[in-house]
């Protein structure tokens, strides 16, 4: 180890990150500035990585929890030869740049996770894990060692004090993931001031309580931080490993190094004094001849050791042609065309909740989608998406299709994230629908970074009945909605629910979540499974046509979907009824198609579901109405508390009538 050229290296990643900062006036010096040595030797000692080839299989995943110290990653990114360009860190936070001022998955060649809310970087990391765990019992065979990578996760004080992060720390302990190793910047600093005014607990001991093992050492000495990585990643015993780094935050300014001020932008003003004072010319910008070259040395390097995986692969796929297709499948997201017609079709008297249908779906789903995973919050009896025959998944059984998550909400939806960010399986996800603010967050980032995780929300109205208005989520499908770039799918009944898991699964651009019912639903026998299934895949269609010149329409979603066909019936033959399971994809349709099922000659318009209104206003119009609770619930049995709050078909007709 040449610490010579690695202090140079760490200088110059400093003297790059004061540089970007100050052209923006805008961004945190104090990580990139205090955990420069890290960098130094992670890029350049410690990771498997190929510049070039940033989605290499079996390369170390590296992520950025404290996503907003961005520039220590973009400057170690830029150095070790990945396609980012200096002219990019030059455009730090500049309008189309690959720089933006937290890590985004898809903007930038070697981020691999979108970070910046504190927390989620390290639940990311977990789900990393689970997935090379589980890639690694899948598909690694005496012969051949396809996966053997790690996951290297920095994170900062405020990553640790969030809850996200201590659910996922203790779900990776319990589950004995010993390819994850955290770097923690223990700087002692958070934003607002020295982090003993908010924190206290002794991390250490605190790992070590979760399964971890854990050691501390000083951040700037190069030669502890080789030897930490090089245990962490040599020391497969069933422990995941943090390796606590004391240093000093803005290490480089004098001015404001160790304090609250080094955090953000506050030292930029300072750094043509810092870059001399760390050796650095008045070139702003400056990479050395030397650092270029020890870098482009380390890609050649680099660069057989992924041929020899490469040939390894060839050989591994020509002897299990099978595997080898399914991996390429999961790779590329693909799934069988004809998936949704795989799904076996409901007997014409099928009666039961969407969620005793989605047990059965999974199933059929898991039978023809290898790398589809599931995982509950602790409610797999509840939420019935069980894999049968799936096995566990756990320290002993990482093959296992079924994740155990605990009452962790908020790190299911992060590492379900991180599995999906991974791209080699298909992960979901389920609770109850009122905790799915639990794992708002996470949802929102899967739909920025175009994820495709299913999230599976059962009980999902009043209909649950005698838990309450604590347990009652009149407002959370709504809520859902509001999300950019998330499918919600609240399907009628058990052919709605077919076509609702093949829909999240032909979603490759996104997150979808399924909304299911405990309360029994008939099934609706006006159409055929085809057209069902299909007018689910469109969002909304026709599931009651008219016999008469066109006068109504009753739209519906869900359980109250029945009610509106009951109703039909009754107000007579030139009733309409659409179904309008997803939103989303409705408004996707074509003018063609979405005039087609809502023609704008018809401003009769009624709407009924069991939550708030607000959004179907959008379909009914201002002559329109919509039935609807725009209250909480009520603690009596559910349908009692769908009577009363006006989810029947008889109040329809009568707010028809009226």
């Amino acid at each position: 180890m040449n610490t010579t050229l690695l202090s140079a290296a760490a200088n110059q990643a400093r003297g790059l990150a004061m540089d970007a900062v100050h052209a923006c006036s805008s961004g945190h010096l104090g990580l990139p500035l205090g955990c420069a040595e890290i960098g130094a030797v992670l890029f350049s000692e410690s990771l498997r990585y190929h510049a070039t080839t940033p989605r290499w299989l079996n390369r170390d995943r590296f992520i950025l929890s404290a996503g907003h110290g961005s520039m220590f990653l973009y400057s170690w990114l830029h150095l070790a030869g990945y396609d980012l360009p200096l002219e990019e860190v030059k455009h730090f936070r500049k309008l189309h740049s690959i720089t933006p001022g937290h890590p985004e998955f898809h903007e930038t060649p070697g981020v691999e996770a979108t970070t910046g809310p504190l927390g989620q970087g390290v639940a990311n990391a977990v789900g990393y894990a689970l997935s090379g765990k589980r890639a690694a019992a899948r598909y690694n065979t005496t012969e051949h060692t396809l996966f053997d990578h790690h996951v290297i996760a920095l994170m900062g004080d405020g990553c640790l004090q969030e809850g996200v992060a201590k659910e996922a720390i203790a779900f990776a302990g319990h589950n004995g993931l010993d390819n994850l190793v955290l770097i923690y910047d223990s700087n002692d600093v958070t934003l607002d001031a020295m982090a003993e005014v908010t924190q206290g607990e002794d991390a250490e001991a605190y790992f070590a309580s979760q399964g971890w093992d854990a050691v501390t050492i000083d951040g700037h000495d190069f030669s502890a931080i080789q030897a930490a990585l090089a245990n962490a990643k040599n020391n497969d015993n069933g422990r995941p490993k943090v390796i606590i780094a004391k240093t000093l935050i803005g290490k480089g300014i004098s001015e404001v190094a160790g304090t609250a001020k080094a955090h953000g932008e506050g030292g930029a003003k300072f750094i043509d004094a810092a870059r001399a004072g760390l050796g650095l010319p008045s070139e702003h910008f400056f990479v050395s001849d030397e650092v270029r070259a020890h870098f482009a040395a380390r890609n050649e390097t680099a660069a057989a050791e992924l041929a020899a995986w490469q040939a390894s692969f060839e050989a591994w796929s020509a002897a299990n042609p099978e595997l080898a297709n399914e991996l390429s499948d999961s790779i590329s997201l693909a799934v069988p065309s004809d998936l949704i017609e795989s799904i076996p079709a409901f007997a014409a008297d099928y009666k039961d909740a969407t969620r005793s249908a989605g047990a059965t779906v999974i199933n059929a789903v898991a039978k023809a989608v290898p790398q589809f995973l599931t995982g509950s919050a602790d409610l797999f009896g509840s939420t019935k998406n069980y894999i049968k025959d799936g096995g566990d998944f756990s320290a002993s059984n990482p093959a296992g299709r079924n994740i155990w998550f605990g009452i962790r909400e908020h790190a299911m939806g992060a590492i379900c994230n991180g599995i999906a960010y991974d791209g080699l399986f298909r992960p979901s996800g389920a609770t109850f629908l009122v905790f799915a603010d639990y794992l708002r967050p996470s949802i929102r980032l899967a739909a920025l970074a175009k994820l495709p995780v299913t999230y599976i929300f059962t009980h999902d109205s009043v209909g649950v009945g005698e838990d309450g208005p604590t347990h009652q989520p009149v407002e959370t499908t709504s809520g859902l909605r509001v999300i950019p770039g998330l499918d919600v799918i609240r399907p009628g009944d058990a052919e709605e629910t077919a076509g609702a898991f093949a829909a999240a699964m032909y979603r490759t651009d996104g997150p979808t979540a399924l909304i299911l019912t405990r309360q029994a639903i008939p099934l609706m026998n006006e159409l055929s499974v085809a057209e069902r299934r299909d007018g689910v895949i469109r969002g909304a269609y026709i599931a009651k046509k008219e016999t008469a010149a066109l006068e109504m329409i009753l739209l519906g979603s869900g359980s109250e979907l029945q009610h509106a066909m009951v109703a039909a019936e009754k107000l007579g033959a030139g009733v309409r009824v659409v179904s309008v399971p997803c939103m989303e994809r409705f408004d996707r349709q074509d003018a063609a198609y979405q005039e087609a099922v809502l023609p704008s000659s018809c401003t009769k318009r009624i709407a009924i579901e069991a939550g708030v209104g607000c959004l179907w206003w959008k379909y009914v119009g201002l002559q329109g109405k919509v039935v609807a609770i725009d209250r909480f619930g009520i603690s009596a049995p559910g349908d009692t508390v769908m009577r009363e709050l006006g989810m029947t078909a008889d109040n329809l007709i009568a707010v028809a009538q009226a």
